[in-house]
């Protein structure tokens, strides 16, 4: 823990400090009765894999299946994959396997 870590899924990449690098998927865009889900009411995700760990991250691990605050982290791309990186603190937990 708290070592340095690249990302497995081709892009290379070390969060700094305290903050954490997760890959997660978005909800689904319609219901289970077909309708659609405009984005503007669509939940931000809230489970996560962590990819990679900056130097001071002290909790969690690389591959720790974790929940987030709603609003919390920065989203962004690569290769058309969505990412977040957010501080240790805002990870709410590990989920056990």
């Amino acid at each position: 823990m708290g070592t340095e870590t690249a990302v497995r899924k081709k892009v290379n990449f070390r969060p700094l400090k305290e903050r954490v690098f997760v890959s997660y998927s978005e909800e689904q865009e319609r219901t289970s009765g077909g309708l659609y889900i405009p984005d503007a009411a669509k939940e931000k995700p809230q489970k996560g894999r962590i990819e990679a760990i900056g130097a001071e991250v002290k909790t969690v691990k690389v591959g720790d299946e974790v929940l987030f605050d709603k609003y919390s982290g920065s989203k962004i791309s690569f290769d058309g994959t969505d990412y977040l990186i957010l501080k240790e603190d805002d990870i709410l937990g590990v989920l056990e396997k």
